[in-house]
């Protein structure tokens, strides 16, 4: 019987997979032997879209993607080469905020310099949809402004920089990076594979399963996408004579694509050190006052019940209404036994990152009673792979994607910080609230509102970070104006931010991760992204409201 080996490689000059970005060109090497077929696949990542899924994307953000993709020639591109702004985003994303600043009557109760600072803030989202400048490039070009019309401070604007909740979310890069460079999670997928892969839709469920499994520890949801479980399906999707951009596709590629993409919105979910923009919004709602105690242990608590009903609904839902052609897998399970033999046993490397991530697991549980924070159980994990070599300092260096987030993500919270403390958010939650007071809107039926609002607009973002950096803080004080209990409001809204990642094919760095395997047609993206969305609100809105009673939430 002829096997199929998948090696996935990296190259560590260039940045892993990142919660926020998307996939730059994949390079793809495919080597046969006459009793082997070698798949190599190389996932670099850049925070654009690679040409062919950005010529379907909607036109403010085709604006937002289109950048000169890496050649893959030797020969560098002039045009490329020049950079510089777009001319048409840059002037519609600065006019965004200079129609604000001075055609928009200012509200008595807000004062000049909140008004002023608001502006800058609606020109520096602006400019993250319609993207002029690379999403770090043009968030520094927004601080600059802020400290330069005197706005704000210098230390004010450049606080947010020392955030302990940031810099969280940069170390998780670093354990990312660990977990493909050793190959422990795909070692981890292989293995679930190799125990429940004899029929499709036991297949789809040993790879989602591993994927919640791997999820608390391996902190980018892109990173598991592009890194693991994708090479994963492609090799199983190829052995059983699926191929991509083929009417083949249909076989068994497309259907386990699109579930361990609908899945992986519920493992997200799952934990709180699942994906960055967990962490990033728990940062945003301290800014507006809402507290949560023991995060790590809450968040599991909260979103267990709905997200596990969630991963169990997901592949046999996908099963019937999007249908593999191929219903048994016979073979996988020998698939994946062969590949683990060629891996070999458990190294030093993959053992060190299993100790080290078991102790910052451990230390996000339960750091909180002996004091020890989150940023200092991943330091001290970080600070272990370094010393044992599992990491090295080039490794940390050469990881783009972790600083670019630890510039944008420090403008952001810092800008929206500022916004709160000035009033602007009050000010603009009440006025929401007084909105919905005169339709004598209930806090449950507000809540449903402005839930289903938050979710739906995400169909304009190409980042599930930048929605939540836009957006998270103003619905945040909406939904407490409205009177929704503040954890529940708090937690919702987080938990928004992992589903929505797999409405269209432009989402989520994941997505494009998927999309571009060239498995599933974009109609199909559209149509299983929307009903996969309802089915999800479904659960959480009923599962979710029980279980929540239940905890005494509201």
């Amino acid at each position: 019987m002829e096997s199929l080996r998948l090696a996935v490689s990296h190259r560590p000059a260039l940045p892993l997979p990142t919660p926020h970005g998307h996939l730059r060109r994949r390079h793809i090497h495919l080597q046969p032997s006459p009793n082997s077929l070698s798949l190599s696949l190389s996932l670099p990542i850049s925070p654009h879209l690679a040409p062919a899924a950005r010529r379907h994307l909607p036109p403010l953000l085709a604006a937002a993607s289109a950048s000169p993709a890496a050649s893959s020639s030797p020969a560098p591109n002039p045009a490329a080469a020049a950079g510089g702004a777009k001319p048409l985003p840059l002037l519609l994303s600065i006019a965004a905020g200079l129609a604000v600043r001075f055609l928009v009557p200012r509200p008595a109760e807000v004062t000049p310099q909140a008004w002023q600072l608001l502006s800058i803030f609606l020109s520096t989202i602006a400019g993250l949809v319609l993207g002029p400048l690379p999403v770090g490039a043009w968030a520094f070009l927004g601080l600059t402004a802020t400290v330069a019309t005197r706005t704000l401070p210098f230390t004010a604007a450049f606080g947010a920089f020392t955030n302990e909740v940031i810099w969280l979310i940069v170390i998780s890069f670093f354990f990312a990076r660990g977990f493909v460079k050793t190959g422990l999670g795909d070692r981890v997928a292989t293995y679930f594979v190799k125990w429940l892969g004899r029929s499709t839709l036991g297949l789809s469920y040993g790879l989602a399963i591993s994927e919640a499994f791997i999820a608390p520890a391996m902190p980018s949801t892109t990173a598991r996408a592009g890194g693991v479980f994708l090479p994963i399906v492609k090799s199983l999707s190829l052995s059983s004579g699926s191929k991509p951009n083929d009417p083949s596709a249909k076989k068994l590629g497309s259907y386990l694509v699109q579930s361990q993409l609908q899945a992986s919105g519920n493992s997200s979910a799952l934990f709180l050190t699942a994906a960055a923009q967990n962490l990033l919004c728990l940062k945003l709602a301290e800014e507006i006052g809402v507290k949560i105690g023991n995060p790590w242990i809450t968040w599991l608590k909260v979103a267990s019940l709905p997200a596990l009903v969630g991963l169990l609904v997901t592949p046999y839902l996908l099963y019937k209404i999007f249908p593999p052609e191929v219903k048994d897998t016979p073979d996988a399970p020998a698939l994946a036994a062969q590949k683990l033999k060629n891996m070999g046993p458990v190294t030093r490397n993959e053992w060190i990152m299993i100790g080290t991530m078991l102790l910052a697991v451990s230390l996000w549980i339960f750091g909180e009673t002996i004091g020890v924070s989150s940023v200092v159980a991943a330091m001290i994990g970080l600070s272990i792979l370094l010393l044992l070599g599992v990491l090295n300092w080039e490794d940390c260096l050469n990881e783009k994607s972790a600083w670019d987030t630890l510039a944008w993500f420090a403008i952001l919270v810092g800008l929206a910080g500022q916004l709160t403390s000035l009033g602007i958010v009050s000010w603009m939650s009440n006025c929401v609230a007084k909105v919905l007071q005169s339709f004598s809107l209930s806090w449950p039926a507000a809540f449903g509102v402005l839930q289903a609002s938050y979710f739906l607009i995400h169909y304009l973002f190409a980042s599930q970070t930048a929605h939540v950096g836009a957006l998270y803080s103003a619905f945040l004080a909406m939904h407490l104006a409205a009177g929704v209990p503040a954890l529940m409001a708090a937690l919702a809204l987080t938990y928004n931010a992992n589903l929505f990642g797999a409405l269209t094919h432009y989402s989520s760095g994941q997505s494009a991760v998927y999309y571009g395997a060239g498995y599933v047609d974009l109609p199909d993206v559209f149509k299983l992204g929307f009903t996969t969305a309802a089915i999800n609100a479904v659960i959480w809105g009923v599962v979710g409201a029980f279980w929540w009673k239940f905890l005494g939430l509201y």
